[in-house]
C-alpha cells in the first residue's frame, strides 16, 4: 500500500506546545521593552515589579504555571484552558504597573482561541473568544470604578486581534470541513466508477457467452432426437463456452480483489485483441458467421485500448446474436496509419441493434470510446442492418502512459 507522507513538521507541533511557546514569546517581549536595548536612550515601558522583587517574580512564576497547565488542557478542555490562560494574563499584568492588559499578554489567549476555533465546534469556539473579550471589558470597567486609569485603545486592539484570531481559526475549520466533503464525495465517485466498470466488465463478459450458450442449447433441443451426434456437439461447445466464462469472471474477481493491495500496478487484461478469433470460431458454431478482416499493419496496442477494442466487437457480436435476428455479420479491424484503430461491425439483420435490450451495451461501448478519446457511432443502416463502429486513439494513449512513468 502507498505510505502516506508526514505531515510538514510545523504542523506535527501540537496547539498546547503553539500556545505554551506564545506565552513564553509575550513573557520575552514584556522584558525586553522594560530594559534600555541597544540604541535606545531609556526602556520603552517602565520597569515592572516581576523584575526585581520577589513578589512579582512569585506571580510571573505562577501566572506561567497555569500558562503551562493550559496548554497541556487546550486538546482535552479547551474551555478551561481559556479560563485559565485569562487567569495567567491578568496575574501576570498586576505586576506590569500598565493600565490596561498588553497585547504581549494576551498573545497566548489569542492562540489558544484560533486552535479551538479551529479543532472543535463552533459553538465552544465562540464561548471562547466570549470569554475573552468579555474579560477584557470587566478588567477596563474595574479599573474605570476604581478611578484608575484606563488604556481603552490599547484594549480596543488586543480585543480585535482576539476577534481575528477567532475568525480566522473559524474560516480553517470551515475549510477543513470543506476540503473533508469533497474528499467524501471523490471517494464516492470513485465508488460509483468502479462499480460501473465491474458492472461493464460482468456484461461484456457474461452477455456474449450467455447468448452462445442459448443459441447451443436451442440448436441441441431440436435436433436432439434426430441428430443426436450434432446435439452432443452442441452441449459440448455449452460446456465450452460455460467453462471459459467461469474462468474469465475468476480471473476478473481476482484482479480486483488486488487492485487495493497492489496500487498503482495495472491489473492483468483478461481478454484483446488476440481472442477475436476464437470469439469468430464460437459464434460462427453458434450459427452467426462471422467474417473478420484485419486491414493495415498489425501492432501491439495498449492494454486499455486493447482490452476495449475487444469488449466492443464482443458486444457487437452479441447484440447480433441476441438481437438482430441475422445470419451473419462482418467485423473489420483496420490499423490506421494516423495511429489509430478503426472498428466496424456490421450486420444484414432486422437493423435494431439492441433496441429490444435495457440499452447496458450500447451505453457501456459509448463509455468505453469516451474514455480513450475517441469516436463511436451506432445504428440502422440505410440498406438494412445495424453498424458500430468506433475509432481509438493510439498514440495520445501511449503518450499519457508513458507520461505518467
Amino acid at each position: 500500500m502507498p505510505v502516506t507522507p508526514p505531515p510538514p513538521l510545523l504542523k506535527r507541533v501540537p496547539p498546547g506546545a503553539w500556545t505554551a511557546f506564545a506565552w513564553c514569546a509575550g513573557t520575552v517581549f514584556s522584558y525586553l521593552t522594560r530594559i534600555r536595548l541597544p540604541g535606545e536612550y531609556e526602556p520603552d515601558q517602565l520597569r515592572a515589579v516581576q523584575l526585581y522583587r520577589w513578589d512579582g517574580l512569585l506571580f510571573l512564576l505562577v501566572a506561567t504555571a497555569l500558562a503551562f497547565a493550559a496548554a497541556a488542557l487546550l486538546s482535552r478542555r479547551p474551555l478551561t484552558a481559556v479560563g485559565l490562560l485569562l487567569t495567567a494574563a491578568v496575574i501576570e499584568t498586576i505586576t506590569l504597573a500598565v493600565t490596561g492588559i498588553p497585547l504581549a499578554q494576551f498573545l497566548a489567549v489569542q492562540t489558544a482561541v484560533y486552535f479551538i476555533a479551529a479543532g472543535h465546534p463552533r459553538r465552544i469556539g465562540t464561548v471562547a473568544v466570549g470569554l475573552s473579550i468579555a474579560l477584557l471589558v470587566v478588567y477596563m470597567a474595574i479599573r474605570f470604578s476604581a478611578g484608575w486609569g484606563v488604556g481603552t485603545s490599547a484594549e480596543l486592539a488586543v480585543a480585535l486581534v482576539t476577534l481575528i484570531a477567532w475568525l480566522l481559526g473559524d474560516a480553517a475549520r470551515r475549510s477543513r470541513g470543506h476540503a473533508e466533503q469533497l474528499a467524501a464525495r471523490t471517494a464516492e465517485q470513485a465508488v460509483t466508477a468502479e462499480r460501473l466498470r465491474i458492472a461493464r466488465e460482468m456484461h461484456d463478459t457474461v452477455a456474449h457467452s450467455i447468448g452462445i450458450i442459448a443459441l447451443q442449447a436451442g440448436a441441441a433441443a431440436r435436433v436432439v432426437a434426430t441428430r443426436p451426434e450434432a446435439a452432443r456437439k452442441a452441449m459440448s461447445a455449452v460446456e465450452q463456452e460455460g467453462r471459459e466464462t467461469l474462468a474469465g469472471l475468476r480471473r476478473m474477481l481476482v484482479a480486483l480483489r488486488h487492485a487495493d493491495s497492489e496500487a498503482g500496478q495495472q491489473a492483468p487484461v483478461a481478454a484483446g485483441l488476440a481472442d477475436v478469433e476464437r470469439l469468430a470460431a464460437v459464434t460462427s458454431a453458434a450459427g452467426v458467421r462471422v467474417d473478420l478482416r484485419w486491414e493495415g499493419e498489425r501492432r501491439e496496442l495498449p492494454p486499455d485500448v486493447d482490452l476495449s477494442a475487444f469488449r466492443i466487437v464482443q458486444e457487437s457480436v452479441t447484440n447480433v446474436v441476441r438481437h438482430a435476428d441475422a445470419r451473419s455479420c462482418r467485423v473489420t479491424l483496420d490499423y490506421r496509419a494516423d495511429d489509430a484503430l478503426a472498428i466496424d461491425v456490421q450486420d444484414d439483420g432486422r437493423g435494431r441493434g439492441s433496441v429490444t435490450d435495457t440499452g447496458f451495451g450500447l451505453a457501456g461501448m459509448r463509455e468505453r470510446v469516451a474514455l480513450l478519446d475517441g469516436e463511436f457511432e451506432a445504428g440502422p443502416r440505410p440498406e438494412g442492418g445495424f453498424r458500430v463502429s468506433a475509432r481509438l486513439p493510439i498514440q495520445l494513449t501511449v503518450t499519457v502512459q508513458a507520461a505518467g512513468r
